[in-house]
């Protein structure tokens, strides 16, 4: 009987850093023959752009399959099985095979998508992957501080229900065989280490945390896990396993045109700004600057926004600015566009 070819699953909420990692892995995959999935939440692929633009010769256009507008585990049928079906098919499959789900993605249902007959007997999760933003969860984005509980149960008895961002945020955790703590460039020794407290105290179970600044992590540790995940399910609880199915009811997201942009520090001010009043989640996209021939890549993370030249715009491209702006539903698309400048 021929072996399975193993599949990563990189989840990780928004701006986590699941991108930057899977980069890192391709630059250190040493000729392995790896193939890539990536799943975006909005209708705008972002994250295939940039590892398209990686210059690696393990990331080919054939070597990516892009999934935009959609969750995966809502479209197995008509989106996942033919992608995984399309890259068994070519005369020299991949070796491995990685998928990086949207940030809002919950993983237990994609990893019952492999008990699908078509691929059940071909393909095994060799592991889940959690991606954290280190940064983010000190600040508090996906708990509150231990010590803000305790005086609400003091003063009232009782403590809020956990927020739809808690409740992904867990949900990831949960199904991970491997959490990478991302980004502890980004926060002192005593956060980290709150951080890593509050990661350890969601898990029902043991499972390895690694640090890693800029997604860089050993390939060797994060490939071969053998964790035979679909066969697991029951040590993976979710907020969701008493429903029918899920939905993403609880975040939107939309696309901002821009005009082309001269100054790019001048942006960057106003895009922090406008996450802040706004409550925007995240910001994602490419910018026209003129006069530059590369294409600024903007990443934004609550109101921490980041920006580089990523690649030359190629001649026959359209040099659009384009920003996928990411929040919970009731973010006011009109006011942000506005408040952005788009056209």
């Amino acid at each position: 009987m021929l072996s399975k070819t193993p599949a990563t699953i990189v989840t990780g909420f928004l701006g986590a850093g699941k991108t930057t990692l899977i980069r890192s892995l391709l630059e250190r995959a040493g000729g392995r023959r790896l193939a890539l999935i990536i799943n975006e939440f909005g209708d705008v692929g972002i994250d295939g752009e940039i590892l398209r633009a990686c210059g690696n010769p393990t990331c080919t256009e054939d070597d990516v399959i892009e999934l935009a507008n959609g969750c995966l585990c809502c479209t197995v049928a008509d989106d996942f099985v033919p992608a995984i079906e399309k890259l068994l098919a070519r005369p020299q499959p991949p070796e491995h095979i990685i998928i990086e789900t949207s940030g809002l993605a919950l993983p237990k249902p994609l990893v019952q998508a492999f008990h699908w007959p078509a691929i059940k007997s071909r393909v095994t999760v060799d592991g889940v992957v959690a991606v954290v933003d280190a940064a983010a969860a000190a600040e508090g984005r996906f708990a509150p501080d231990p010590a803000a509980l305790a005086a609400q149960k003091a003063e009232s008895g009782t403590v809020d229900h956990e927020t739809p961002i808690e409740e992904v945020f867990e949900d990831q955790l949960l199904c991970a065989d491997l959490i990478v703590v991302n980004k502890t460039d980004l926060v002192a020794a005593a956060d980290l280490a709150r951080v890593e407290d509050l990661i350890r105290g969601a898990l029902n179970r043991d499972a390895k945390l690694l640090r890693a600044a800029n997604g860089s992590v050993d390939p060797l540790v994060l490939l071969g896990v053998g964790g035979a995940v679909e066969d697991d399910l029951a040590n993976r609880p979710s907020h969701h396993d008493d429903e029918e199915g899920h939905d993403h009811d609880d975040f939107t997201s939309f696309v901002v045109e821009l005009p082309a942009q001269p100054d790019p520090a001048a942006l960057t001010r106003l895009l922090e700004e406008v996450a802040g009043v706004h409550g925007v989640l995240r910001l994602k996209g490419f910018i026209d600057v003129p006069g530059k021939p590369m294409r600024l890549l903007v990443q934004g993370v609550g109101t921490r926004i980041q920006t580089h030249y990523d690649r030359l715009w190629k001649p026959d491209e359209p040099r659009r600015s384009r920003l996928v702006v990411i929040g919970e539903t009731g973010l006011d698309r009109e006011a942000v566009t506005r408040a952005v400048g788009g056209v």
